[in-house]
C-alpha cells in the first residue's frame, strides 16, 4: 500500500553516519517485507467487493453535494499510490471545491502519513490551516517550530544552499568591537534587525538558522503578502519553500504585523528595500533601495524597540544575473504574462514611496557558479528607549533612518573589502580544509 523503501526510512536521523544510515535502514526494510507480503490476505475477496459498493454508493452522494461545501479544504495526494488514483483525485477536488487547496507528494505511497515524509502538523502549519480562532492570525496562531522541522528544514530543504554558502556571521558589541558570531545581537527584545535584501532573498536562510541555533531566538520575518495568498503555487503544488518560510516565521508585511510583533518584544527581521531589492536589476547588486518615509523609526520607538542595522552579501558569489525584469519584458507572451501578474499582486507601497513601490514579482534568469561564501555584518545596536517623544518630530526620525540606511551600506562596504582577504572564500578551498581538519574553514582576520 505503502512506498517500502519512505516506510522504511521513518525515524532514520539524516544526519547519522551513512554505514549506521544504511544498516538501520536495511533492519527496517527487512522487518517490514512480512507485512508487505501478506497484504493481500488482510482483505478477503468478498469483503473487498462489498467495500467498493459501498464506495461506489457513498461517492455518488458525496460528489453530488461537493459544490455546496464553503469549508476550508487541505488535500493531500501521493505521486505514488498504487491502490487509488490520489493525483487525479486531488485535481478533481480543487476545481469541485468552493475553497479547496492540495499539496502533492510525488514521492510517496497510498501511506502517506506512514511513511518518510513531512509531519502532518508540519503541513497544516505551512499552509497556514492552524488556528486558534475562526479567522487566521499570522502571529497569534504561529507554532515556533519543532527541533525535527528545523533539522529537516535546515538540512534537507535549504542544507544545499548552507552548506555551498558557508556562512560567516559577524555583530558589534556596545563598545563598537566587531566580533564573530551573534553576541552583539541583544537576547530581550523588542529587536528589529534592518537590513540588505539579497537577490531571490538567499540570505534568510542561513540568518535565521544562525540565530535558532546560536542564541535559540525565533526570528520573525516581514515577507510580501502575496506569499500567503497562494497565487505564487506552481503547477505540482507541491510543498514548497513558500511553505517552508511560513513554518520558519515569515508574516505579512504590514503596520498591524510589526505593531503585534513589538509589542510581543519580539525579534523582527525588516526589508525595507522589499521585493525592489530581492529582484532587483543588472548592476544593482548591494545597493538599497528604500522608501522616503520612516517607515519603521517611530514605531520601533513606540515599544522602546533595538535596532541593528546590518549588511549581507555573498550573492554575486553564488549566481549571476543574465536575465532582469528589463531584459523578460522583451520576451513575447512571457511579458504578457508578467504584465498580468503584477496587475494583480498585492501592492503594499504607494507611488510616494520613491521608486521601492515598482515592486514588480518575476523570476529572473540565474547563472550560477561555483559558490563563494556568504558574509554578514551586524552593527552597533541602535537604542530608541527613552526616545519616543523625541522621535515623534519627522525631522528626528528621517535623521535616525537615514543613519540606519548609512550604517547598513557601511556593513556592505566593509564586508566587500574584507572578503578578500578570506583564504577560504572559494568553496573548492573549504571543501579542502574541512577534508584534512574535519571542521569548518575559518574566515579573514578582524
Amino acid at each position: 500500500m505503502g512506498e517500502p523503501t519512505k516506510m522504511a526510512m521513518v525515524n532514520i536521523d539524516n544526519r547519522l553516519p551513512p554505514r549506521l544510515r544504511s544498516q538501520q535502514f536495511s533492519a527496517n526494510l527487512t522487518a517490514l517485507l512480512p507485512r508487505l507480503s501478506g497484504m493481500a490476505d488482510i482483505i478477503p475477496k468478498d469483503t473487498l467487493l462489498w467495500k467498493l459498493k459501498l464506495l461506489k454508493s457513498a461517492s455518488a452522494y458525496a460528489n453530488s453535494r461537493l459544490h455546496a461545501v464553503k469549508a476550508e479544504v487541505l488535500v493531500l495526494a501521493s505521486g505514488k499510490d498504487n491502490m487509488l488514483p490520489s493525483g487525479d483525485e486531488a485535481k478533481r477536488l480543487r476545481i469541485s471545491l468552493q475553497n479547496c487547496i492540495v499539496r502533492h507528494f510525488k514521492d510517496n505511497g497510498h501511506s502517506l502519513l506512514l511513511e518518510d515524509s513531512l509531519s502532518l502538523l508540519t503541513i497544516i502549519k505551512g499552509t497556514c490551516k492552524y488556528r486558534r480562532s475562526r479567522k487566521f492570525d499570522s502571529i497569534l496562531d504561529f507554532l515556533p517550530p519543532s527541533r525535527t522541522e528545523f533539522n529537516y528544514a535546515f538540512d534537507q530543504v535549504v542544507g544545499l544552499i548552507n552548506d555551498a554558502t558557508s556562512s560567516v556571521m559577524f555583530s558589534t558589541l556596545e563598545d563598537g568591537k566587531i566580533v564573530k558570531g551573534l553576541s552583539g545581537i541583544p537576547n530581550e527584545g523588542p529587536v528589529l534587525l534592518v537590513g540588505y535584501h539579497m537577490l531571490m532573498g538567499f540570505e534568510l536562510y542561513p540568518l535565521v538558522e544562525q540565530f535558532l541555533r546560536e542564541k535559540n531566538i525565533m526570528v520573525y520575518g516581514m515577507a510580501h503578502p502575496e506569499l500567503f495568498l497562494g497565487r505564487l503555487e506552481d503547477s505540482s503544488n507541491e510543498f514548497s519553500m513558500t511553505d517552508w518560510l511560513k513554518v520558519m516565521g515569515a508574516v505579512p508585511v504590514t503596520g498591524k504585523n510589526l505593531f503585534k510583533l513589538l509589542s510581543k518584544k519580539s525579534h523582527v527581521l525588516l526589508y525595507p528595500g522589499g521585493a525592489r531589492e530581492a529582484l532587483h536589476y543588472k548592476g544593482e547588486q548591494y545597493k538599497l533601495f528604500w522608501p522616503d518615509q520612516q517607515e519603521f523609526v517611530r514605531m520601533a520607538a513606540r515599544f522602546g524597540a533595538t535596532i541593528v542595522p546590518f549588511g549581507a552579501i555573498g550573492e554575486d558569489d553564488i549566481a549571476e544575473l543574465v536575465l532582469d525584469y528589463n531584459d523578460l519584458m522583451k520576451i513575447p507572451v512571457l511579458n504578457d504574462y508578467i504584465r498580468d501578474s503584477i496587475s494583480k499582486s498585492v501592492k503594499i507601497r504607494d507611488e510616494t514611496s520613491g521608486e521601492v513601490a515598482n515592486q514588480a514579482l518575476f523570476l529572473p534568469g540565474l547563472l550560477p557558479k561555483i559558490p563563494g561564501r556568504f558574509y554578514y555584518l551586524f552593527g552597533k545596536p541602535i537604542h530608541t528607549k527613552g526616545k519616543e517623544v523625541f522621535l515623534r518630530d519627522k525631522e528626528n526620525a528621517n535623521e535616525l533612518y537615514l543613519h540606519v540606511k548609512s550604517e547598513v551600506e557601511r556593513n556592505i562596504a566593509y564586508l566587500l573589502k574584507k572578503r578578500e582577504e578570506d583564504p577560504y572564500r572559494s568553496i573548492i578551498d573549504r571543501a579542502a580544509y574541512n577534508l584534512i581538519y574535519g571542521r569548518d574553514a575559518p574566515t579573514f582576520k578582524l
